[in-house]
């Protein structure tokens, strides 16, 4: 489900070496003088700064984290695995479901329809029974036509491409308008199949970050991403999302995490503060 591995998590083969980053083009590299205050302001408007407690301390967890998780991990490296049109209705039928039955939806509704102009065209009732594995066919069809229909009539083609040129936030803004895209899928278009600035929340790192301390407790994902996005240093946006949720898979469980063969407990609230219930 990822650029450069489909499941987003399973980076095997793209393991960098830790001792010489050769860290790929990030089109929105952002400067030295990073703040974390205009990621916030530009995202969570209805949130103020003062809301989030203790930011510094947060944010100083990221280089020793990042550090146990790269030497275990490794530092993967982005390619790109679909096309950016392709990674949106992948991660549209990827809502509200596991990765194998998104994988056999998606694999499916690329079979059944050639191009995505045949899918834009088709009576629905054949989009939803291609997407059947997905779950949620009912919504989930009507919505990858409605997203391809508008597409079309606002670029003249079935391309997405145009996004590489427009600044994070306006191609941000632009995936959000559409019905049923949320902050999490316009982070992984830009970021997975686009090589932009942009962190994806998912469940493991909506999960990992209140445990480990990067977000405040009962933080919604949506708002998650704007910190997360001020606290991981934007080259490592990429790398760092993948280990969170390879770590996630391996350890860092929902229900039981394996805090002792976790290398983070030292860092970690919820090791320190004696495994509290989120």
């Amino acid at each position: 489900m990822a650029a450069g591995c489909k499941n987003r998590g399973d980076h095997a083969g793209c393991i960098g070496n830790l001792s010489g980053r050769n860290v790929c083009r990030l089109k929105d590299r952002v400067q030295s003088k990073f703040r974390w205050q205009d990621v916030i302001e530009a995202h969570m408007t209805d949130t103020p700064i003062s809301s989030i407690p203790e930011f510094e301390r947060r944010k100083a967890k990221y280089e020793p984290v990042s550090q146990a998780l790269y030497a275990i991990y490794g530092y993967p490296h982005w390619r790109q695995a679909l096309p950016p049109l392709d990674e949106l209705i992948d991660c549209i039928l990827s809502q509200s479901t596991t990765d194998l039955n998104r994988d056999r939806a998606f694999a499916a509704l690329k079979a059944r329809f050639p191009d995505w102009e045949s899918a834009m065209t088709a009576p629905e009732s054949e989009i939803i029974d291609a997407i059947r594995p997905a779950g949620l066919a009912n919504q989930k069809g009507p919505r990858i036509q409605g997203v391809l229909r508008r597409i079309y009539q606002e670029r003249g083609e079935l391309n997405i491409d145009f996004l590489a040129d427009l600044t994070v936030e306006d191609a941000r803004k632009w995936l959000t308008s559409f019905d049923g895209v949320g902050p999490k899928t316009a982070a992984i278009v830009l970021c997975f199949a686009l090589d932009r600035a942009a962190f994806p929340v998912d469940t493991h790192v909506h999960r990992l970050g209140q445990r480990i301390g990067f977000l405040p407790a009962g933080i919604s994902a949506d708002k998650a991403h704007p910190v997360m996005e001020a606290i991981v240093p934007p080259k490592d946006y990429y790398p760092f999302h993948l280990n969170l949720i390879w770590h996630g898979r391996q350890i860092c469980h929902a229900r039981v995490p394996e805090c002792e063969r976790c290398p983070l407990t030292e860092y970690c609230d919820y090791y320190q503060n004696g495994r509290a219930a989120l």
